[in-house]
């Protein structure tokens, strides 16, 4: 017995021989829209992406159904001679694939000219990275305990101003930050990592790849991308910022433990890693004693960096790349960075050479006194 179609869908199955292009590619983005359920912004990418092919196909002219692989690769040349990227390349070209693609299964044509096609590589940009002066002016930042920020996404944990309550909570807030900035330069963790971390080993976070600290062994076990677990040497200055901070979680988790935070926690408490008594066991939380999340990090990070005089607003990356880009200068050894960074292929890895590379080219021409000879153009 076959299957009841609706009448959408028997009309996109109607037969489409001897239709015109404008007439396929409105009968494409209906197969798209109604059978493959795609978002309306999608349809109205692919259309326009389809009215780009059908201008390229007018121009030589050709029939959509007799476009061959070399029309397409000149079009691509085309496309890439007038400034678009290879990513936007890319992009197009998985449209037109996805419509050659029909228009064989409808038997209009024999084989797809998109194929074998690919865009154009794009240049991998640089990270960006901090200086060491610039990474040591965050690390070494001091707020002053009394100080209230209500300027960067992040609401203090009450309006108390400068009353006791008030500066022991700015001295909260100011020492998991510290705590935060120290653990992402000194171990290069992913912000994913570092507020996946619990303030202590358990076999229930384990299971469910919550990272912890073990201070006495100076290290920090995580659970990176693909599920995999690596341990990384945390640094001297971020255990003394750990030791610092860990005293006032603690206080904050006895003083907060009670019924009013277990409410506000409860989300938190009964997901992976949740705590008894409505306190998330991470080793980083906010006002509500809930785990941190990655967009709180970044604005922390973010308003902190401006806060401590430099130029371009820190994001966690930002650290991470740095941590790998002034191991390397220091070290030189690729693949000990790579396993610090948990990347599993170390190409992933050698971009930090050419980071290197351009600090020592940069260091070359402000020293050398035959950098800038007659001849020699400065970059």
């Amino acid at each position: 017995m076959s299957e009841p179609v609706d009448a959408d869908r028997n009309r996109a199955l109607t037969p489409i021989a001897g239709l015109d292009d404008t007439l396929l590619v409105e009968r494409y983005l209906e197969y798209v829209r109604v059978e493959k359920r795609l978002a309306a912004r999608t349809v109205e990418l692919y259309a326009l992406d389809l009215l780009k092919l059908k201008d390229y196909a007018a121009k030589v002219p050709v029939a959509l159904t007799n476009v061959r692989n070399a029309h397409i690769r000149r079009w691509v040349a085309h496309m890439h001679g007038g400034g678009r990227s290879g990513r936007g390349i890319a992009l197009i070209l998985s449209g037109w694939r996805g419509f050659y693609v029909w228009l064989g299964r409808q038997g209009l044509v024999t084989s797809n000219p998109v194929q074998d096609v690919r865009a154009p590589k794009a240049p991998k940009p640089l990270p960006k990275a901090l200086g060491v002066d610039e990474a040591v002016q965050l690390a070494d930042y001091k707020k002053d305990s009394a100080s209230r920020n209500t300027d960067d996404g992040y609401n203090p944990i009450s309006s108390t101003g400068n009353t006791p309550q008030g500066q022991a909570e700015a001295h909260f807030l100011e020492l998991r930050d510290a705590a935060m900035v120290e653990l992402l330069y000194s171990s290069g963790l992913r912000v994913g990592e570092l507020i996946g971390l619990d303030a202590q080993a358990s076999a229930v976070g384990n299971a469910q790849g919550q990272g912890w600290i073990d201070l006495d062994a100076a290290q920090a076990h995580v659970c990176g991308k693909g599920s995999k677990w690596r341990a990384v040497p945390v640094g001297r200055q971020a255990l003394l910022a750990l030791q610092a901070w860990l005293p006032v979680r603690a206080e904050f988790v006895a003083l907060h433990g009670g019924p009013q935070l277990a409410k506000r926690a409860n989300a938190d408490a009964s997901s992976p890693g949740g705590g008894a008594h409505g306190t998330s066991p991470a080793l980083f939380i906010g006002r509500n004693g809930t785990r941190l999340t990655a967009q709180s990090v970044w604005q922390r990070l973010r308003s902190r960096s401006l806060q401590a005089g430099l130029a371009t607003p820190v994001h966690p990356h930002m650290l991470r790349h740095s941590f790998a880009s002034h191991m390397l200068q220091s070290s030189g050894d690729l693949r000990a960075v790579q396993e610090l960074l948990g990347h599993a292929n170390i190409s992933t890895t050698q971009v930090y050479t050419r980071l290197d590379f351009q600090h020592l080219a940069k260091a070359y021409d402000a020293a050398h006194p035959r950098a800038h000879a007659k001849g020699r153009k400065k970059e």
